[in-house]
């Protein structure tokens, strides 16, 4: 299939670059490094799962280097901010002749290696929603000690009232051709009792409706005992038990 050739204007990156503030989100330029991501005060303060998550991307020469958006348009399913991505529901923001559109994070992210953006089109920006007061998260995954991707990866975040956990959202790495969300494992936890009991329980749901595959890192069947550990372990941690 021949593909018209997409031509950027390289005077228009720097508008692609930088952190706002956005009102009920945070806005990310495509073009921001994972170094500034991982470092702005703004993430920390409103989106600390993804502050944490960028942490973990590859090493340091790499985190000053690539980019924020290069990472979720590249939609490698073992890459880590695709899971986070999901998790807080984030809006992706393209551009191209017919000018911007929105895609919600849900449909952005279609098979693996594929997006919604289109073969004339680039990802501009990312808009993450502001979840509020009282959530808490984690980032944990399993990979080489050689290198950073994962094996798996779980990013959580836990909203907790009054004893129970009112809120959860889980994402998956690396647990079929896109990110998912552990919806089962979500349902189980909305209400629950916050207690290692009950997270351990709910946990166990979370391989549900996932398509881990076998490689030469891991079988399927272990990706989905790896899903279950660490969604417990994330879990327990955004929830401070």
């Amino acid at each position: 299939m021949a593909y018209p050739s997409l031509v950027v204007d390289v005077s228009k990156v720097d508008e692609m670059r930088g952190i706002r503030d956005d009102g009920d989100a945070l806005v990310i330029g495509a073009a921001t490094t994972h170094h500034d991501v991982q470092h702005s005060a703004l993430v920390r303060e409103h989106a600390g799962l993804l502050a944490e998550a960028t942490s973990t991307v590859a090493d340091p020469a790499v985190r000053h280097r690539g980019t924020f958006g290069g990472a979720l348009a590249h939609a490698d399913p073992a890459g880590d901010l695709l899971a986070v991505a999901l998790a807080y529901g984030c809006d992706f923001v393209v551009a191209g002749p017919g000018g911007r559109r929105t895609v919600a994070g849900a449909d952005f992210f279609q098979d693996y290696l594929q997006t919604a953006v289109g073969p004339d089109e680039v990802l501009v920006e990312v808009r993450i929603p502001k979840l509020g007061a009282g959530w808490g998260h984690s980032y944990v995954k399993f990979n080489r000690t050689a290198q950073s991707w994962a094996i798996v990866g779980v990013a959580a975040l836990v909203k907790r009232s009054n004893g129970t956990i009112s809120e959860a959202r889980v994402g998956l790495t690396n647990m079929g051709a896109t990110p998912v969300r552990a919806s089962a494992t979500e349902a189980a936890l909305a209400g629950a009792d916050a207690s290692a009991g009950a997270v351990a329980a709910a946990a166990a749901h979370a391989g549900e409706g996932t398509t881990p595959t076998s490689d030469l890192s891991a079988a399927a069947d272990y990706r989905l005992h790896l899903a279950t550990v660490l969604t417990r372990r994330a879990v327990l941690t955004a929830a401070g038990l």
